[in-house]
């Protein structure tokens, strides 16, 4: 067991280092073999990958600023921001303890839960987790340091966009648009692949320099350390809240670590608590001790009620039913063996894939020192080929291709990409948690419940404060007013600002319009979405009106021909994105991909000769490993060539 459970290790870090693919990305690759071993081994085998997933997609999103999973996009905020500066080596250092102390902490509280977990989550009824996923969104907007007002924007518009497709209340479709690809809705990794990936692609091309901004790792392991048992007490609440998070069927990890990334800043203290955003070590601890004790909370549901808390536990249930192992209350009686074979696994897991990383953390974290344009080469097939898994359908580029235009609009003008995130992934649950609540309960009945209480006063007491503060003179507009771009670019014209906005509030009130042709419960969401966001709308285009008048009044405006020269270069970006979707359409990824690379590392990335011909080959043979031995299905296009 303990052979399989290394290769199961093996496989989750090699996968989780790759964009987009996630737990369940893993687990689907290694099912296959399940049907070769022993109740025993196979579930070590599982188990040892989607323990360690949330490990290592930390190193692309803290080296690269592209996202592992859509959980680790958080990690662009603080450890991304540690990388640019040089703290590499300490931003990594501090998340794959974290995750490992996360992943442990979450096994005893699962091990300890075993025998008493069933009343607790049989207490918890659809009222409370309907405030929780509420809570979840309207406090990452108001945590958005200096944009809650953006925030708040941001995350109505992540549940607008995630009300296209299927509705989960009703037999109908909405904002499809006639396309039987929108049918299916928008994924999860293609909208985080975008938002940040793609956008961050553009980003750092048009900079034309390497990731980091200086030109050394520094000696930061052992500081990592450090602050890790400096913040212990982050460590132990955001792996309470993992766990918390990881037992609601359908919320996941992405919702977990925003969370714990929400209460770090929340409940820190200090003259340093306006570092968060700015590279603060509590903003790396919280979110990737968070990420693996969800998966450990996940577990509890899915092995006491056959309720997969996570993505990745849909396969893993499948996997027991095929040894006749039925999940639920008997599970504890007939199988405690594999019971505690999972615990176990998870906990080694943890401890083993926390130690592999730092042994080949230094080598990957050179790639930040790296010139971008040599590693966009690679990481845009990369990119678009993580998308395209979960629908297997080319349409899903265009998709990646629009978020990504529209979450770098987001970077520059200041509106808060975290809050879209955790808005469009706790839509659905929202929705349907909700519609559960007002069909089971009467209103006097549901909103006086002790636990609704508190989460309603955990709710409004930030926004009560704040108000009193103005009142009395001591707040300020941070929470209304924009502060500049955050790429470290040059800033917007201030005239750019107003427009942005009014863009949005045409997309909300379009939303609205075409929300009323929806029956009752399917049309519930999306006019309260639409409809406070464009209230909220207007209000930001006052604020952003008066901010421009002023700004013109002081001639504060920044320099055009800068700001032009950046729009020059983002759009030349965008034309080579378009370039390599259209070769892909015609030749499929693995053609396209040797014909792109080389013609990028020459055009863009100036290289040598010899850089221009081996890489490509790099490049084309780790796809085809992909395709042959990780079940990867890349794209084939309109001129098939058998590859």
């Amino acid at each position: 067991m303990l052979l399989f459970l290394l290769i199961g290790v093996v496989a989750g870090l090699v996968i989780g280092v790759i964009p987009g693919l996630g737990g369940t990305g893993a687990v689907a690759v290694l099912l296959p073999f399940v049907f070769l071993l022993e109740p025993g081994p196979a579930m070590a085998l599982i188990i040892g990958a989607v323990a360690v997933v949330h490990t290592s997609d930390a190193v692309t999103s803290i080296l690269i600023g592209i996202p592992g999973s859509a959980s680790a996009s958080v990690l662009l905020l603080d450890a991304h921001k540690m990388a640019r500066k040089g703290q590499g080596a300490r931003s990594l250092s501090i998340s794959f303890l974290s995750s490992m102390i996360g992943g442990l902490i979450g096994v005893v509280i699962l091990t300890v839960s075993i025998p008493i977990a069933r009343p607790i989550v049989m207490s918890l009824g659809s009222p409370e987790i309907f405030m929780l996923t509420l809570l979840g969104v309207a406090l990452t907007a108001m945590l958005s340091k200096g944009h809650v007002l953006m925030g708040l924007i941001a995350g109505l518009f992540g549940i607008l966009l995630a009300q296209i497709g299927g509705a989960p209340t009703s037999p109908e479709y909405r904002f499809t648009f006639g396309s039987l690809y929108l049918t299916e809705g928008l994924g999860l990794v293609a909208v985080a692949l975008g938002i940040f990936g793609v956008a961050e692609f553009i980003s750092l091309v048009a900079r034309k320099t390497a990731v980091s901004d200086v030109a050394s790792l520094g000696t930061g392991w052992g500081d990592g350390i450090r602050d890790v048992v400096r913040h212990w007490t982050h460590v132990v609440r955001a792996s309470v809240i993992g766990v918390l998070v990881g037992i609601l069927p359908g919320v996941g990890a992405t919702a977990g670590s925003w969370m714990a990334y929400g209460q770090a800043q929340a409940t820190s203290r200090g003259k340093n608590k306006g570092n968060f955003g700015n590279g603060d070590p509590r903003g790396v601890i919280a979110p990737s001790a968070a990420g693996n004790a969800v998966e450990a909370g996940a577990l509890i549901p899915t092995l006491l009620f056959g309720i997969p808390g996570a993505a990745p536990f849909a396969l893993l249930l499948g996997a027991l039913l095929i040894f006749g192992i039925e999940p639920g209350p008997r599970i504890l009686t007939q199988n405690l063996d594999i019971v505690y074979v999972i615990v176990w696994s998870f906990a080694i897991a943890s401890v083993v894939g926390a130690l592999f990383c730092f042994l080949l953390a230094k080598p990957l974290a050179k790639l930040s020192f790296i010139r971008f344009p040599l590693l966009a080469a690679a990481i845009i097939p990369l990119i678009f080929m993580s998308g395209f898994q979960e629908p297997l359908e080319l349409q899903v580029f265009w998709v990646m291709l629009l978020l990504g235009i529209v979450g770098w609009i987001m970077k520059i003008f200041d509106v808060p990409r975290a809050p879209f995130l955790i808005g469009f992934v706790l839509a659905v649950p929202l929705e349907r948690y909700y519609f559960l609540t007002a069909n089971l309960y009467d209103l006097n009945e549901w909103i006086f419940r002790p636990a609704v209480m508190v989460m309603i006063l955990i709710l409004v007491g930030p926004g009560v404060v704040n108000l009193v503060q103005k009142i009395r003179g001591k707040g300020n507009d941070e929470g209304m007013i924009r502060e500049g771009d955050e790429t470290g670019g040059p800033l917007a014209p201030t005239f750019w600002y107003p427009v942005v906005t009014a863009s949005l509030l045409a997309i909300f009130v379009t939303g609205f319009i075409l929300s009323q042709s929806f029956s009752e419960a399917a049309g519930l969401f999306p006019k309260l979405a639409t409809g406070i966001g464009a209230i909220l709308c207007i209000i930001a285009l006052i604020v952003d009106i008066r901010k421009h008048r002023a700004a013109k009044k002081l001639g504060g405006s920044p320099d055009r021909s800068e700001w032009h020269a950046t729009l020059r270069t983002v759009a030349g970006s965008l034309l080579w994105i378009l370039g390599y979707i259209a070769i892909v359409y015609i030749f499929g990824m693995m053609i396209g991909t040797v014909i792109f690379v080389p013609v990028f590392l020459w055009l863009v990335a100036k290289a040598r000769i010899r850089t221009i011909i081996v890489y490509p080959i790099v490049v084309f043979g780790f796809l085809l490993l992909l395709q042959e031995y990780a079940q990867i299905v890349m794209p084939v296009g309109y001129i098939y060539l058998g590859i």
